[in-house]
């Protein structure tokens, strides 16, 4: 185990040091000077060059680089925002929780239904509520987040007055208008559902799939005529066992998640970091923006990693191979 986890991190290492260098030759090929944000529209020339030398645009791409790693991994600081002068550390602290309860409590949301339509619909194959689980994944594999977010925010939103139509309320720290745990949940309702809409039906048909594959196994036939409970057959060795891929599929999908935050967090007007990342794309603020990229690249490391670790616990086979 010891060894799987330090080839793991070694890995994630890696990868994390390529999507910092793509980041960074994407972040000098944007058509944007910088130095004349920073200095403003009528700045003069040698003004421009002097905020140029303070900024170290002047120097070789090769060093600003290693100036860029060194502030991440010495320093863990992504910079300073061009527009505002804001440490980029503090934005992303205040949109990554928003797009965090965004994220989460739509996993939570779509396994809630995936999981017991799933283990439901293997135990009645080509039953209604099995063929209508498919229409679902029709829907759920064909559908936009921005059109699915629309639609909730009409019908849901505007013509029921069943939820607010944009907004976040913050569950910590309330504001003048709303704030709590129950206000700040309620704000979340749709864009909750939009993902629940997207992924549940999915999930539904791969547990479904895995179900019904492990229900065919030889240990749970061998389990079944030992006399054990069917509950227990169906906790210990079926859902064990088909829960796995989902737990891997998951991982990946978290990385999805945070992409398709811009769009969910742009409908509802989530102060996020995808509706933060559009908007300082918008006025070139490129410190911020590569910030979002290289925290999001974190996030997705390091909840693979652990995917990967829970994968290695539950089924030793992956770590010997």
């Amino acid at each position: 185990m010891f060894r799987y986890l330090i080839r793991r991190i070694i890995w994630a290492c890696i990868l994390f040091l390529a999507v910092t260098v793509v980041a960074y030759i994407i972040f000098f090929m944007v058509p944007a000077e910088p130095a004349r944000l920073m200095a403003g529209p009528q700045a003069p020339p040698d003004q421009v060059e002097r905020v140029r030398k303070e900024l170290g645009l002047d120097r070789p791409v090769i060093v600003q680089y290693l100036d860029f790693l060194n502030g991440i991994v010495v320093h863990q600081s992504l910079g300073t925002s061009y527009a505002t002068r804001q440490d980029v550390n503090e934005v992303i602290a205040t949109a990554a929780p928003v797009t965090a309860s965004v994220v989460v409590g739509g996993v939570i949301f779509w396994m809630l239904v995936a999981i017991p339509l799933g283990v439901l619909s293997a135990l009645r194959p080509r039953s209604l509520l099995d063929r209508t689980g498919m229409i679902f994944v029709l829907i759920g594999i064909s559908a936009h987040p921005v059109w699915i977010g629309l639609l909730l925010i009409y019908f849901v939103g505007y013509k029921a007055g069943l939820a607010p139509l944009g907004g976040y309320c913050d569950m910590i720290n309330p504001g003048t208008d709303c704030g709590g745990p129950i206000d700040w949940a309620h704000s979340l309702v749709l864009p909750w559902t939009t993902f629940m809409l997207l992924y549940a039906a999915l999930y539904t048909r791969m547990i479904r799939a895995n179900v019904l594959e492990a229900s065919s196994e030889d240990y749970v036939r061998t389990a079944r005529a030992k006399g054990a409970p069917e509950w227990m057959v169906m906790r210990s060795h079926i859902l064990r066992n088909a829960m796995l891929p989902i737990v891997t599929m998951l991982g990946l999908d978290i990385g999805v998640l945070l992409g398709g935050a811009i769009f969910t967090e742009t409908v509802f007007g989530l102060p996020g970091l995808g509706k933060t990342a559009i908007e300082r794309l918008e006025g070139f603020d490129l410190p911020v923006v590569m910030g979002i990229i290289v925290f999001a690249t974190m996030v997705i490391i390091i909840v693979n990693l652990m995917v990967d670790i829970l994968y290695a616990w539950v089924d030793p086979r992956i770590r010997l191979n």
